[in-house]
């Protein structure tokens, strides 16, 4: 008798938390949260509500701490202060309203100013880029700032890191950022750590995961920047991590993947606000002001192109890289070219691309053929029946390459190079950075790229797609699912 009176308790008790959490739930979870997300959610808990609760304690709330959103509150206020009043470069006459418009957006969200007189170029060669940033290292006098989301010391880029080496004796002063859960235990990843500690360098794990040395962030908020600084002359930002283009993974090296990358090299007034990201990305870090340097030092670029920078990620209030996006979407006329190798929209976004072809706009999107990271390249075939039936062009660059190259072009003379692709990841949860540039030569050099781009992928129609078998549809829809989880 006692033992049942013990069984009744027991199903009281678990009957009210299941009903207090849920409520708790219903109450907590969609604050401030898209609605597909909050839904997402809620299933997650109602139906595994234990491994649902721990999840949304773990990675629910994808915002960066108290602590660090305030620095970066600080950090737009400064550089807003600095900035504001200055000739920064003469812009390019005659400018839509909707680009001048897209600029202010940029500025008030991501505290950067647009700037003119600024030369940009293009670099496609995987190879290429890292021997391009490698010589201009070899160039420095003052100082080099490397911030990359994966760093590594290999046979790839040992020129890279032998350039750091000779400017560090030269006693050029070189800081580096690389992001900690990125590369901890990947290949090289403790010999990279030795060969910065040994030539000098100054560097530091980004939003590190070590809460035993009283350092914790969320292992799915990550800082996904790749930039480079020199001397405050030349910049370099894109989408290509420095290391090889298999990343030295063996099951990258067994498929036969490499990675296909696009950086862009900048000189000219821009190259500030690329500094200033650096900068704030180490003050969040280290809480170190570095206050020798002079930063919106205006030095004319080679060319006389627009240019602004956009930072992006948890640590700002709004999705600043997907409002950018948006904006340029809608303002599209004639033609838009979107090359993003984790393609997963929200409802917005999906809806800007499908009135753009519904207006008459032609639109393209490239993605790789082969997925490197199966949850999310399942995720975005999910979307391949509604762009395509929206009008847009679909082109599969052919495997074994992965695309990982992330631009959007704008009809003839704007487009953005940058690190943010275009999923929830990139607009929620990753540090990312953009260039938008207003040109038309700029554009060109872009254009010549997706040439080459296109020349190497297959066109995906909607007939083949159509005859993909009932267990793909199912896989890709579940993959959707998850998506909204953040």
């Amino acid at each position: 008798m006692e033992q049942t009176g013990w069984a009744l308790v027991w199903v009281i008790l678990v009957f009210v938390t299941d009903v207090t959490v849920r409520i708790l739930a219903v109450i907590f979870v969609p604050r401030n949260r898209r609605p597909t997300a909050a839904m997402a959610w809620l299933l997650a808990i109602y139906f595994i509500p234990i491994v649902g609760v721990l999840l949304f304690l773990l990675i629910g709330n994808p915002r960066l701490p108290r602590k660090r959103r305030r620095k970066q509150e600080v950090i737009n206020e400064s550089i807003r202060t600095m900035s504001h009043g200055l000739d920064l470069g003469t812009l390019r006459p005659n400018a839509p309203e909707w680009f001048r418009a897209t600029v202010r957006l940029n500025r008030n969200l991501g505290a950067m100013p647009i700037s003119g007189d600024n030369g940009a170029t293009l670099i496609s060669g995987y190879q290429d880029s890292i021997d391009a940033m490698a010589s201009a290292i070899r160039e420095a006098t003052e100082y080099v700032h490397v911030e990359f989301y994966i760093l590594q010391a290999d046979a790839t880029t040992d020129g890279f890191f032998a350039a750091m080496e000779e400017a560090a004796a030269r006693g050029v002063k070189v800081r580096v950022l690389l992001d900690h859960w990125a590369n901890r235990g990947k290949p090289f990843y403790k010999q990279t750590l030795k060969r910065l500690t040994d030539m000098g360098a100054d560097w530091h794990l980004m939003l590190p995961v070590q809460p035993f040395r009283g350092a914790y962030t969320r292992p799915d908020l990550r800082n996904h920047r790749k930039l480079l600084v020199v001397d405050g002359n030349v910049a370099f930002t894109g989408s290509q991590n420095v290391t090889d283009s298999t990343y030295n993974l063996k099951k990258n090296i067994r498929r036969g993947l490499h990675w296909v990358d696009m950086m862009t090299r900048v000189d000219g007034p821009v190259v500030a606000s690329i500094n200033a990201v650096f900068l704030s990305d180490w003050y969040s870090e280290t809480d170190e002001i570095v206050d020798d340097i002079e930063l919106f030092h205006v030095r004319p670029g080679t060319g006389d192109l627009d240019c602004q920078i956009i930072p992006s990620g948890p640590g700002f209030e709004y999705q600043n890289n997907l409002k950018l996006f948006m904006s340029l979407l809608f303002a599209a006329q004639k033609k838009l070219i979107i090359v993003s190798p984790y393609f997963v929209p929200d409802e917005g976004l999906l809806l800007a691309i499908q009135t753009a072809c519904q207006r008459g706009v032609h639109v393209e999107l490239f993605v790789s053929e082969e997925g490197d990271q199966a949850m999310v390249y399942h995720a975005q075939r999910s979307y391949y029946e509604a762009l395509l039936r929206g009008g847009v062009k679909i082109f599969m660059y052919r495997k074994p390459f992965i695309l990982h190259s992330k631009s959007m072009s704008v009809d003839d003379d704007v487009a953005v190079i940058g690190s943010s692709n275009m999923d929830m990841r990139s607009f929620g949860l990753n540090l990312e950075i953009s260039l938008l540039v207003r040109g038309e030569e700029y554009v060109q050099q872009l254009r010549r790229v997706e040439d080459e781009y296109r020349a190497l992928s297959r066109e995906l129609t909607l007939e083949e797609w159509m005859r993909q078998p009932l267990r793909s549809t199912v896989l890709d829809n579940l993959a959707r699912l998850t998506s909204s989880l953040q």
